[in-house]
């Protein structure tokens, strides 16, 4: 069993980014091989999505061409427009007749409290699918993750930056659990090896508030609706979609595990699930890669937040810590 650090460890998977530093928005398209089974689980209360509806266990669609995450809240979801246009100008979609239709579940955070008023359009959509790489994949702040930023329980000016993270691991069999999560969470992130704080509401310069406090304090006005951590667990393992679905679901566990509070009536947490159906699994396979799943997610978060840097005047973590 090893651990790795991209989403495109699964044979197949490209992921490609499109970054304006300046507006801190951006957008990141994960394109699928063929055959690829998808799945959802919303969780949040102020989801914003695109298409996640046939991705549910009753309905007729199997197979997904990719996924866009993306910033700029509502307006984001534009560049799932653009993902489709490039994708079906390449020939991949789902065949009606003399039609190509790529199917392009999409979800967005909000980031417009960050950077200049803009956000991810059609064009952007495009350009992230021209940007995919199957390798050296840059995380960080960078394309959805731009303008993501965490610890929002004190209000943006006590926020710290965060960003887009991956993780994956390889079993003896072959058989890979991969995670890509943008978190952009009204809730501070710890590190579930320790239990530690590792971004929390800034508070004395190179200190982090206490958060419990924060909370429970009957006149702190909590920030509503503008938070949403997204994810997309991948493994090519041969799953239908019912177990697609529940992959997605357990993948949230990561985030309950990493970031309090989560899934709140301020949050939009999504997470998709994707398997390529490259190796055949066992029942007890399946509970592995359900259940490391969760490991992956929690990996990814962390990465996130340690690769991130200062932008638009929200100090990254090893910024703020270094003060």
């Amino acid at each position: 069993m090893n651990f790795g650090n991209s989403i495109a460890d699964v044979n197949g998977i490209k992921v490609g980014h499109w970054t304006d530093e300046i507006a801190s928005t951006g957008c990141t398209v994960v394109i699928c091989p063929s055959g690829t089974i998808g799945g959802v689980d919303v969780r949040g209360a102020a989801p914003g999505t695109r298409e996640t509806d046939l991705l549910k266990s009753e309905n007729s669609v199997q197979e997904v061409n990719a996924i866009l995450l993306a910033g700029g809240s509502a307006f984001g979801l534009a560049a799932a427009s653009g993902v489709m246009d490039a994708l079906a100008e390449n020939g991949v979609g789902f065949k009606v007749g003399a039609h190509t239709i790529p199917i392009v579940p999409a979800a967005i955070i909000f980031d417009l409290n960050i950077g200049d008023n803009s956000y991810p359009d059609y064009e952007a959509g495009k350009n992230a699918v021209e940007m995919a790489l199957s390798k050296n994949i840059a995380i960080g702040s960078v394309g959805a993750g731009t303008g993501a930023t965490v610890a929002k329980i004190a209000g943006m000016e006590r926020a710290i930056k965060s960003g887009i993270g991956m993780s994956s691991i390889t079993f003896d069999s072959g058989v890979i659990v991969s995670a890509i999560v943008v978190v952009n969470a009204l809730g501070c992130v710890r590190d579930i090896n320790t239990g530690k704080i590792v971004a929390g509401v800034r508070g004395e310069v190179g200190e982090f508030l206490d958060e419990n406090m924060l909370i429970a304090t009957p006149n702190n006005s909590i920030d509503n609706g503008s938070n949403t951590t997204l994810g997309i667990v991948v493994t090519n393992a041969k799953l239908e979609k019912t177990k697609v679905n529940r992959l997605a679901t357990v993948a949230h566990d990561g985030l309950a595990s990493s970031i309090w509070p989560v899934h709140t009536r301020s949050d939009g947490d999504v997470i998709f699930g994707l398997a390529t159906q490259e190796i055949d699994v066992s029942e007890s396979n399946a509970f592995k890669i359900e259940a490391f799943a969760v490991k992956v997610v929690e990996r990814a978060i962390l990465n996130a937040i340690y690769n991130s840097k200062s932008l638009s005047g929200v100090p990254s973590v090893q910024d703020w810590l270094q003060k």
